[in-house]
C-alpha cells in the first residue's frame, strides 16, 4: 500500500499524520508539496490538519486552488481514496468533493479537547474496523468546524449515508451538549456519494498511539490497510 500526504504551507499535522500511516502500512508515505502538480501513483491521498495559508479568506479556501489539488481531484474522481482531516476536511468542501461547508464555530472560540464520536457507518473502508454505533474518543481542534448545508444537501447527506461520524457524548446520544462547534446534526464527518472520500474535523491521528494517551484513531489507519489496495 502506497499513501501520499498532500503538504500545505500552514499544515501543522502532516507530520503526526505520517506518522500514522506508517505504523499501520509499515512504511513512510510521500510527503507531497502542495505546489506540484501530479500526485505519485498513491493507494489513499491525505489532506491533513493545520491552517493552510493561514486560514485567510475562507478556511481552505486558497488550499483547494493549489496546484497539486487538480490532480487530487482528478485521481479522487477516478476512485483514489483521500482522506481529509480538519483543515484536509475544510479543503475537500472547498474544492467541491465534499458536500456542505464548515463555517465558524457558534461559540466563536477556538475548540481544543477530546471529544466523543458515535460511528454512524461500519462498512466503509474508513470505518471497517469499528463497529456501528461505537463510541470513540478523539480531539478536536479548530476554529471553523462548524458542518452546515442548505436543507437540500443536508437531506441527501442523511438520506444517502452519507454521514460518518456525530458529536455525541459518552454514552453515545445525540445532544446539544456534546456537539462542540454547532454543527448541523451533530455531523463530525461525511463521506462522498461513493463512500472512497472523507472528511471530518476530530484527529484520529492525535489518538493512534497509547504513548499518546489513546488508540481509538488508530482503527481508521487499521482500517484502510485492511480494505485499500
Amino acid at each position: 500500500m502506497r499513501a501520499s500526504v498532500i503538504v500545505f504551507p500552514g499544515s501543522n499535522c502532516d507530520r503526526d499524520v505520517a506518522v500514522s500511516l506508517e505504523q499501520a502500512i509499515g512504511k513512510a508515505p510521500d510527503m507531497v508539496w502542495h505546489g506540484n502538480s501530479d500526485v505519485p501513483d498513491s493507494d489513499i491521498i491525505v489532506l491533513p490538519g493545520g491552517f493552510s495559508f493561514g486560514d485567510y479568506l475562507r478556511c481552505g479556501s486558497m488550499a483547494a486552488h493549489s496546484p497539486i489539488m487538480r490532480d487530487v481531484i482528478k485521481k479522487a474522481k477516478d476512485g483514489v481514496p483521500v482522506l481529509g482531516i480538519c483543515n484536509g476536511f475544510q479543503i475537500l468542501t472547498e474544492s467541491g468533493l465534499l458536500p456542505g461547508v464548515l463555517i465558524r464555530n457558534n461559540s466563536l472560540n477556538f475548540i481544543c479537547r477530546d471529544v466523543h464520536l458515535r460511528v454512524e457507518r461500519d462498512d466503509t473502508l474508513f470505518t471497517n474496523r469499528y463497529s456501528m454505533r461505537q463510541i470513540i474518543k478523539v480531539p478536536v481542534a479548530h476554529h471553523d468546524g462548524n458542518y452546515f448545508a442548505d436543507n437540500e444537501t443536508l437531506a441527501r447527506v442523511e438520506g444517502e449515508g452519507q454521514v460518518a461520524f456525530r458529536y455525541c457524548n459518552e454514552d453515545g446520544q445525540i445532544v446539544d451538549d456534546a456537539n462542540p462547534n454547532g454543527s448541523l446534526n451533530n455531523i463530525a464527518g461525511v463521506y462522498n456519494e461513493t463512500g472512497r472520500i472523507l472528511g471530518l474535523m476530530p484527529h484520529p491521528e492525535r489518538l493512534a498511539d497509547a504513548a499518546l494517551g489513546g488508540i481509538d484513531g488508530k482503527a481508521m489507519f487499521a482500517s484502510l490497510l485492511e480494505t485499500v489496495h
